[in-house]
């Protein structure tokens, strides 16, 4: 019998339409036959806790563990599945939706509902910052910043891509602080002043942004990680633009490297030892020094079933 699935759909993902997408899922899963438990996050202090309580009755069932929501909320429930180690499935509803994109989940949720139904199972690279997952991006310094000025814009003009855009430039033009870290990679240490260090674990973010070899790197088991020289606003503006047109590895004023393990340490911590960082979109704080790298299990990821021949040709006109 096909494995059952416990399905959390965050309400709280940006979409007005909760009632819409639970019957959505209700009705396509009804429909196939296909049994399945749904609970609704209203809070999202609640999401760790619904989390941990669904994994366990996926890894009790033999069933499948899915998240219905943005990164975050999937970052979140992929916690649970690598924890308990059931499989995971994932019905995207987020802006950006990085994570489901690059691994070919549509976007519309009926159509990633009905991809979920035929799904096969493949081993997926997880990141970790100190304990916590990450499957998009880890980063300290500007850009937890911005995600922070962005969350404010998006509740005043609403969730869109040029919404996030607009409030980049705000955030970038605006006044913040230069890191000054040291780096432990590979044995050899070395100090960076920086605005932000970025650590990505998604291919396809890598590569609309234009570094191709890092990309690359991502799917050999390694980490991508991103750190701008101190260049000023209007530096920093020109190199939010090359990322926007694809073009970030060209800049000279970008230190870019791999990695599968790495310790940062912030210089001047007097009095306090936590890092405010960005997570997968959303921001935390954690204990330093921060220890990056790439984690051993892997993730049980539920992908839609590549197409078929007879479904890439197109069909014969009748003579």
């Amino acid at each position: 019998m096909p494995a059952p699935l416990f399905i959390i759909l965050n309400a709280g993902s940006g979409h007005a339409e909760t009632e819409l997408q639970r019957t959505t899922i209700e009705d396509l899963l009804t429909a196939a036959g296909r049994e399945f438990e749904l609970a609704v996050l209203e809070q999202a202090s609640e999401l760790a806790g619904i989390a941990k309580h669904m994994a366990a009755r996926a890894r009790d069932t033999g069933g499948v563990l899915v998240a219905a929501g943005g990164d975050g909320t999937i970052n979140t429930v992929a916690r649970a599945a690598v924890d308990s180690g059931c499989q995971f499935g994932v019905l995207p509803q987020g802006t950006f939706n990085y994570f489901g994109r690059t691994h070919q989940i549509p976007e519309d949720l009926a159509e990633a509902v009905q991809a979920l139904l035929t799904a096969r199972v493949e081993p997926v690279q997880v990141g970790l910052v100190n304990d916590k997952v990450f499957l998009v991006n880890a980063s300290i310094g500007l850009y937890p910043k911005l995600l922070e000025e962005r969350e404010i814009d998006k509740k005043q003009y609403g969730r869109s891509r040029l919404v996030a855009l607009l409030s980049a430039l705000k955030t970038v033009l605006g006044s913040y602080r230069h890191l000054h870290i040291t780096v432990e990679l590979n044995g050899k240490t070395r100090t960076l002043r920086t605005s932000t260090l970025f650590v990505g674990n998604n291919r396809l973010q890598m590569e609309q942004v234009g570094i191709a070899p890092l990309a690359e790197r991502i799917e050999d088991g390694k980490l991508a990680a991103l750190a701008p020289q101190v260049v000023g606003k209007f530096g920093m503006l020109a190199l939010l633009l090359r990322g926007a047109l694809g073009r970030l590895g060209d800049s000279p004023d970008l230190h870019a490297f791999g990695l599968t393990s790495m310790t940062v340490k912030q210089r001047g911590l007097v009095g306090r030892r936590r890092i405010k960082v960005a997570i997968d979109g959303e921001v935390t704080h954690l204990n330093a020094p921060l220890v990056f790298r790439v984690l051993e299990g892997q993730l049980l990821l539920l992908k839609p079933a590549p197409a078929t021949e007879a479904d890439q040709e197109p069909l014969a006109l009748a003579s």
